[in-house]
């Protein structure tokens, strides 16, 4: 018995050293800290669970931490995609009433089943992925590494994506798709699309 418990306590304490430095965005109650844009009804607390479902609606995060302004960082969150689904993690944004965001990039989430050829894992309209590294239904890690003018992307813990912004970078969509800094947003992509999010944490760096 004495094993098992070290053995527990060994695991705890690398668990809790790889999380060093991280902060919590979501307190599992309710969307304190958090603005929604357009319909606000798609975004729900159910279960400790961020849950979007309904009419296009973004979810920025406009709480205390760094002032919700962050260049460098880490960013991690557990996701959810419910079969024939499509969401996204936005960086480097702002606070939007409508549409899809136009400032920053859009770190993408769709099951195969979508019609979108953009899937899970993508770094929307900038380098793409065709095929979902990740399957439906089953509960994910989602974490994005910003550092200069690198983006990465991880999904369980395997990189999946990485882009660097070249110095004569010029966005294809919007113009303000270019390395910044800013808050982050979750996607409420559609009425059709049901995902969940849990853990949701970042880690600010040094510039």
């Amino acid at each position: 018995m004495k094993h098992l418990i070290a053995i527990a306590l060994v695991a705890l304490a690398a668990q809790e050293k790889k999380e060093e430095g991280f902060v919590s965005l979501f307190n599992g109650k309710d969307l304190a800290g958090w603005k929604a844009g357009e319909n606000t009804d798609t975004w729900k607390v159910e279960d400790g669970h961020m849950v979007t479902h309904g009419p296009r609606s973004h979810l920025f995060y406009v709480g205390d931490v760094n002032s919700h302004l962050f260049k460098n960082f880490e960013f991690k969150a557990d996701v959810l995609c419910k079969p024939v689904s499509n969401s996204g993690i936005y960086i480097h944004t702002e606070y939007q009433e409508k549409n899809w965001p136009e400032k920053g990039f859009e770190c993408q989430i769709c099951t195969d089943g979508f019609k979108d050829n953009r899937k899970t894992g993508s770094l929307y309209g900038v380098k793409d992925l065709d095929k979902s590294p990740v399957p439906d239904d089953e509960w994910f890690e989602y974490h994005i590494l910003v550092q200069g003018k690198k983006i990465e992307i991880r999904l369980n813990g395997k990189t999946v994506n990485e882009w660097t912004q070249p110095d004569d970078y010029t966005p294809k969509m919007f113009k303000g798709r270019i390395i910044g800094s800013g808050t982050i947003a979750l996607q409420g992509h559609d009425p059709g699309s049901v995902v969940w999010f849990k853990n949701v944490r970042i880690k600010p760096l040094a510039d």
